[in-house]
C-alpha cells in the first residue's frame, strides 16, 4: 500500500505537469478557485456542472471542473493537493480515510445511494448464471472503486473467494471495450457502460440487492478539510447548488434528463431512465440521523464508512481501519440543518 501511494503521488504531479489531470496545486488557501472533480455517471453533479449553479452562486470565483474515471483516481488527485471538492463513491471515501492514505477530507453530500445503477452483469454465452458460477473467469471492475466493494461483498456473500477467479483492474471505458473484444467473462460497473454491458449480458446482482443484505453503497460529495476550513461559504454555495439539483431530478425530470443527457452525450430518454435506477434523497434527508446528521450530532454515515473500511481491512485492501472518532470527524455537518432549510 505504500508502495501504492508513493506512486500515486508520483502519477498525478505527472499528469498536473504535462497538463492533462487536475488543475495544478492550490498553494493559496485563500485564493478564490474552486477545482471540482467529477464522473460521468447520471446524478445531480451533472446537473449543476451543466447548468452552471455553482457559477452563478459565486461569481467571484474561478471554478474549473475535471473529469475522472474513477474514485481511485480522485484519492490520487486529493494526495497530491490538485482539488478541493469531488464526487466520489463511498467505498473509495472508506479507503481514503483510512491508513496509509489518511486523506484530510470530509463528507458533505450525499449524490445518491446505489440502486440498480451499479450492477455485476455476465456475458451472454458463458454459462454464468449466479455469483457462485464466476469461479474459474475472468471479471473485470475498477480496483477501489464501490464497484470493486460490491463485487467482493457479493463474492463473499455467494462463498466464492477471490482467488477463485481472475479480477482485473478496468475503468468503465474500458471494460466496455473489453467486453466487446470478448475479453471478459462478466463485469461489475455503473451507469452508463451498465447499459451497454446488459445488452449482451445477464444481471447477477445490483447494488441495490447488496444494500438490502447490509452492503450500501453511495456517491458522495467531499471537500478537503484545508478548502472547508478556509473557504466555509463556499462549501455552503456547493451544497445549496448540489440540493438544487436533487430538487430538480424529483421536479422537474424533463429538464434533469436533458441536463444529464448533454453532459453524457445521450439522449434525454436514456438519461432519464438512467437516472431512474438510482436513488436520489430529498434535501431534508440529508440532515437525518441515517445520514449527515446535524451540527454537533454526526449522522450513521459515519457508521457506514467505517464498517466499510472494516470490510476492505478483513479482504487486506487497506492497512488499517480508522478510529470512529477520526469517521465522525470526517463528516461536514457545519451549518446542518440551516443550510438546507
Amino acid at each position: 500500500m505504500k508502495k501504492f501511494l508513493a506512486l500515486a503521488t508520483a502519477a498525478v504531479l505527472t499528469l498536473t505537469a504535462c497538463g492533462n489531470g487536475a488543475a495544478a496545486g492550490n498553494k493559496d488557501a485563500s485564493r478564490k478557485t474552486i477545482r471540482l472533480a467529477y464522473q460521468a455517471f447520471p446524478s445531480g453533479d451533472l446537473i449543476v456542472k451543466n447548468q452552471g449553479l455553482l457559477e452563478k452562486a459565486l461569481p467571484d470565483y474561478t471554478i474549473t471542473w475535471t473529469k475522472f474515471d474513477s474514485g481511485a483516481s480522485i484519492n490520487t488527485a486529493f494526495v497530491a493537493g490538485s482539488i478541493d471538492i469531488a464526487a466520489i463513491g463511498s467505498s473509495p471515501v472508506a479507503r481514503g480515510l483510512s491508513a496509509p492514505l489518511n486523506i484530510p477530507y470530509q463528507v458533505a453530500f450525499v449524490l445518491d445511494v446505489a440502486g440498480d445503477n451499479e450492477a455485476l452483469v455476465a456475458r451472454n454465452g458463458t454459462n454464468i448464471s449466479s455469483v457462485a458460477d464466476l469461479r474459474g473467469h475472468k471479471v473485470a471492475t475498477p480496483f477501489a472503486s464501490t464497484a470493486h466493494y460490491s463485487l467482493l461483498a457479493a463474492l463473499s456473500q455467494a462463498g466464492v473467494k477471490e482467488s477463485e477467479l481472475t479480477i482485473v483492474d478496468l475503468e468503465p471505458q474500458d471494460i466496455q471495450a473489453a467486453w466487446a473484444r470478448g475479453d471478459l467473462d462478466a463485469a461489475y460497473t455503473w451507469l452508463p457502460s451498465l447499459d451497454e454491458l446488459k445488452k449482451t449480458g445477464k444481471v447477477l446482482i445490483s447494488s441495490r440487492q447488496l444494500a438490502t443484505a447490509g452492503k450500501p453503497t453511495l456517491d458522495l460529495g467531499v471537500v478537503s478539510a484545508a478548502f472547508a476550513n478556509a473557504h466555509p461559504d463556499a462549501v455552503d454555495a456547493w451544497r445549496k447548488a448540489e440540493a438544487k439539483a436533487l430538487d430538480i431530478i424529483a421536479q422537474q425530470p424533463d429538464a434533469a434528463a436533458e441536463a444529464v443527457g448533454k453532459e453524457l452525450n445521450i439522449s434525454p430518454a436514456d438519461a432519464k431512465h438512467q437516472l431512474s435506477q438510482g436513488v436520489f434523497l430529498k434535501p431534508s434527508e440529508l440532515y437525518s440521523q441515517e445520514w449527515l446528521g446535524t451540527d454537533g450530532k454526526v449522522g450513521d454515515l459515519a457508521k457506514n464508512l467505517l464498517a466499510a473500511a472494516q470490510f476492505l481491512k478483513a479482504q487486506n485492501k487497506i492497512d488499517a481501519v480508522p478510529d470512529a472518532s477520526a469517521v465522525e470527524k470526517a463528516i461536514y455537518t457545519k451549518g446542518l440543518p440551516g443550510v438546507f432549510s
